[in-house]
């Protein structure tokens, strides 16, 4: 397998560039890329050797988590399109979106006066999963098409799934200090 620095990350795997991909094969290819360039194999090499062999190392875990999760693989796969995201910039302007985040934000936030506030969790956290499930179905065929409708869309979808994502740690976490205080 190439490892190259300079390489994308579909490149250093040496996959298809493409939103579908086999995790248990991406998996086997880190592994293999991780033994083959791994510092301690350098231990003995020359400074500028090892660092490269750190470098290529830390090069290939960066694209490893990238890819291993689906939307930050969407996020990706936009930045090879040419589509720039910026986080704190882009917010969605959508009414339905926006009044949905915030009946979710209402829901996390009132479980402790629910009659049982574990089962209203798990409610929550099996919507947020729902939701997240939905954002991503139909995603390839958005990076098939790769036209600039598509590409919009699918950077409206992985704004979306970051909320959803960030929803779901703070559901997770509320759980979690609910089952600490029975």
């Amino acid at each position: 397998m190439n490892a190259g620095l300079t390489d994308n990350y579909f490149e250093l795997f040496e996959l298809p560039v493409s939103f579908r991909l086999d995790l248990e094969d991406l998996a086997g290819r880190y592994r293999t890329l991780q033994r083959s360039s791994h510092p301690d194999r350098f231990a003995a090499a020359g400074d500028r050797d090892r660092r490269l062999a750190v470098q290529q190392a830390a090069r290939i875990n960066e694209a490893y988590q990238a890819l291993r999760d689906p939307r930050r693989r969407a996020r990706y796969l936009l930045e090879l399109h040419g589509v720039a995201l910026d986080d704190e910039r882009d917010t969605t302007q959508d009414p339905d979106f926006l009044m949905e985040q915030m009946e979710l934000r209402e829901q996390l936030a009132e479980l402790g006066s629910r009659p049982d506030p574990l089962a209203a969790i798990g409610e929550l956290l099996g919507l947020i999963e729902t939701r997240k499930r939905a954002l991503l179905e139909g995603m390839e065929a958005l990076f098939e098409s790769a036209g600039p409708e598509a590409l919009g869309e699918a950077k409206t979808r992985v704004h979306r799934l970051r909320f959803f994502e960030r929803l779901h740690e703070e559901a997770a976490q509320r759980e979690e200090e609910l089952l600490d205080a029975l």
